[in-house]
């Protein structure tokens, strides 16, 4: 079975979408420097039983070069959207990395519509419990991404080298087949392409204020698993045990930050009996 790519309109934007497989909808959402195409590895297993919607985020791969809404709520959005799009009430939702802020504000707001919920390698705004992920400050890349049109100017024409840092570090184990680098690289090539890349991180602190808001009037009471790895490890389960109902942890050993490519078998070994639970 092979991924079907088609395009759906959604709050505002086109959103480039693979799908795969029939049954409960599963939605897996990327992060940076990625596309759908994060989740080859994973997708045939989970869509063994199931629909998998895998699309490229907003501004992201063959996604609507959006000019705003980089923010989690608006993305938020844009999950609803797909959803309602594909003509689906519910589904389980995964997101790794950049995809995780909107895929928790989803849950929080629409807990109706998401059966279970994943985050991986990734933290939540200035919740509390991440504090010595950033004992040492931010990654030296969030500043730098969050300067309006500097990062844009830097890295232009050296796209690759500056995206091989990100992919080679987030895979030590698997390397990266030469091809998905390939398609890595060219959906972040070009000034338009790395503006929207990093637009995402220039609203962090607005999607940190939307976290903390709705988190002071409602609790995650979708059941959640947080995975963890190198470097985030369990800073993200730690950010999420005062505000979820239902909250289990895994942490994958010897594993970098690309998880889905990583140890993709490790990963499916933790995601399919957590999905296939019929009760938290």
């Amino acid at each position: 079975m092979v991924a079907k790519l088609t395009s759906i309109n959604t709050n505002g934007i086109t959103m480039n979408v693979a799908i795969e497989g029939e049954g409960p909808p599963v939605v897996l959402l990327h992060g940076f420097p990625h596309t759908w195409q994060l989740w080859r590895e994973v997708m045939g297993p989970l869509a063994a039983h199931r629909r998998v919607i895998a699309p490229d985020l907003r501004g992201f791969g063959g996604s609507t070069r959006a000019e705003d809404g980089f923010d989690a709520d608006t993305m938020a959005s844009d999950l609803e959207g797909l959803l309602d799009a594909l003509r689906e009430e519910s589904a389980d939702v995964v997101a790794i990395d950049a995809g995780v802020p909107s895929a928790f504000l989803f849950a929080l707001r629409r807990p109706e519509r998401v059966r279970r919920l994943v985050l991986m390698e990734s933290t939540l705004g200035t919740l509390a419990g991440a504090e010595d992920f950033f004992a040492a400050g931010p990654p030296w890349w969030f500043g730098f991404h969050a300067v309006p049109g500097l990062a844009e100017r830097v890295v232009a024409d050296a796209e690759a080298e500056y995206l091989d840092f990100f992919l080679q570090a987030g895979t030590p184990n698997s390397g990266l087949p030469p091809e998905l680098r390939a398609a890595f690289v060219e959906a972040y090539t070009g000034t338009d392409a790395l503006r929207c890349a990093f637009s995402y991180y220039r609203e962090l602190p607005r999607s940190g204020r939307q976290i903390a808001e709705a988190v002071a009037t409602r609790r995650l009471t979708v059941p959640t698993l947080a995975v963890g790895a190198h470097p985030v490890g369990p800073a993200l389960h730690r950010q999420l045990e005062p505000v979820a109902d239902s909250l289990s942890a895994s942490e994958i050993p010897d594993c970098g930050h690309i998880i889905p490519l990583d140890r993709p078998r490790e990963l499916l070994s933790i995601l399919l009996p957590f999905l296939d639970a019929s009760s938290p």
